[in-house]
Formats: C-alpha cells, structure tokens, sequence
C-alpha cells in the first residue's frame, strides 16, 4: 500500500520550532447524482430554508474504499447525511448540522425543479434511497468517480430497532453511506 505523508508547517516559528501536522489518510471526493433513464445526470444537492444550495459528495478513504460516507458540504462544514425516522411511505434524506438543523437533499432536473430523495423502501438493514419522481418513478443514487466508477447510495441500518440514534435532537433511521454495486 502507498502511504502518502503531507507535511505542512503552520504557525509562525516558536523557539525555533515548527509544528508539523501530517495526515496520512488521502481522500477522493466522488459526485452524486441521480440517474434518469433516458441517460443523463441530476445533480444532487442539499437546501437550507432560504433557499442556498449546498454540494452533496461522497467520501473515499484511502485506508478503506468499500463504504464510503455521504456528507453535505455546508459552508465550512461537511455534515452526516442520514435518513429520517418518519411516518411517510418514502422517508426523507436530510443533512443535519450540529444545531439540528436539516438540510432536505433533492435532485435538480433540467427544467430547474426539484424531486426529494427519499428511502423508498427497505430490504433487511438496506434501506434503498432513490430520487422520487411520482408514485410509482424513481430515478437511482449514484457516487460517481472521477474515473468513471459508479456506486450506489444506500441507507445502512446497524440496528433492528426503527430509531438508530439521535443526532443534535433529530431521529435518525439509517446512515447513508455509498457501496460498490453488487455483480
């Protein structure tokens, strides 16, 4: 494996010294989208209540490549994405800051309107998280590489239990995460 050490010296000297910070895990960013049948891409992003949008990316961790996190890059904050404990049929995906303050994640189409991503419906501890664009039409959730490879959002649920865990005060169904598509 091919361990990459960024050095970088910050500060000003003391005594003199530099501080070294090093990080040794590398990070790729991966887009997401939603995919329409007839071929294209929408993109998909996060929305506050005035109306800002926000990138929505997944994470790749050079230590591990299988599940990546899905995070909403928020100012200068990169928040969980996280689908919601919810009543509905179609669970909504949301962003969460740390006030618990969410962040609806929707895909944009090409006329300039919007469709929720939600989980739509769930198969043991996946929960399947698709753009909604009807009752019954449902566009998937891609990371897409900068090479070209495509994984699929999933909500992942560690537990049985409905309720997976608090976050800043909100009820959080599963985590969404980006796996590898199964052969």
């Amino acid at each position: 494996m091919l361990l990459l050490l960024f050095l970088t010296f910050s500060g000003r000297a003391q005594e003199g010294r530099y501080e070294v910070q090093t990080d040794v895990n590398q990070q790729f960013i991966w887009h997401v989208k939603a995919l329409h049948p007839d071929g294209y891409t929408l993109d998909v992003k996060a929305f506050d209540e005035d109306g800002n949008i926000y990138d929505v990316k997944a994470l790749e961790d050079s230590n591990q490549k299988y599940i990546m996190e899905i995070k909403a890059f928020v100012r200068d904050e990169q928040l969980p994405v996280k689908v919601l404990v919810s009543e509905e049929q179609f669970k909504p995906v949301v962003a969460i800051d740390t006030k618990g303050q969410v962040y609806p994640i929707k895909a944009i189409t090409k006329d300039g309107s919007t469709l929720e991503v939600r989980g739509v419906r769930k198969s043991g501890h996946i929960v399947h998280i698709k753009a909604v664009a009807g009752k019954e039409t449902f566009f998937g959730v891609k990371a897409i590489s900068q090479k070209g490879k495509l994984n699929d959002i999933k909500g992942i649920k560690m537990y049985d239990k409905r309720l997976e865990l608090n976050l800043n005060g909100i009820e959080v169904h599963a985590h969404v995460v980006a796996l590898p598509q199964i052969q």
